[in-house]
């Protein structure tokens, strides 16, 4: 299973708000324990889903400081169930952005209908601690198609 739980940037204000979308794929394997015959996506992907999208917007705000890591979930909050063959808007707004640290309230919507909340706390890792070449290939997506004149990095082979 890969680890990217966001499919596309939408739009953002880096430092400010971001908003992000992923499909729930029928296929994804986890729907085979989570629940048999009521398959729903586990809150701490949902969960996880906020950060990575909350991440991205602070990545591309001040990408010296480090690669933002979700260091505290402060509040979470699950209202209804995800399920499969549903498309996620995933919602990040920045309320504090500062060297070491970041907050942000996220949400995740279904059909405009806010599903689940979260409160988030991010500290940040020095990408020299990443593998050598680490890039974010959403997050270098969605900047190309802001500037395509910049070209992206590949990412290592």
């Amino acid at each position: 299973m890969r680890f990217i739980l966001i499919d596309e940037i939408l739009e953002m204000q880096p430092g400010k708000q971001v908003r992000a979308s992923k499909f729930i794929s029928p296929d994804e394997d986890y729907f085979r324990d989570h629940f048999p015959g009521f398959p729903v996506v586990p809150g701490v992907l949902l969960t996880e889903m906020m950060a990575q999208t909350a991440g991205k917007c602070l990545d591309a705000e001040r990408p010296e400081r480090g690669k933002s890591m979700l260091a505290r979930i402060t509040t979470a909050n699950f209202r209804d169930w995800v399920r499969p063959g549903q498309t996620a808007i995933i919602i990040g707004e920045i309320r504090t952005s500062r060297p070491q640290f970041a907050t942000a309230d996220c949400r995740v919507e279904i059909d405009q209908r806010i599903v689940c909340s979260a409160e988030l706390l991010f500290s940040f890792v020095n990408m020299e601690t990443l593998s050598p070449g680490f890039r974010d290939e959403v997050l270098d997506r969605f900047m190309s198609r802001q500037n395509p004149s910049s070209p992206v990095v590949p990412k290592n082979p």
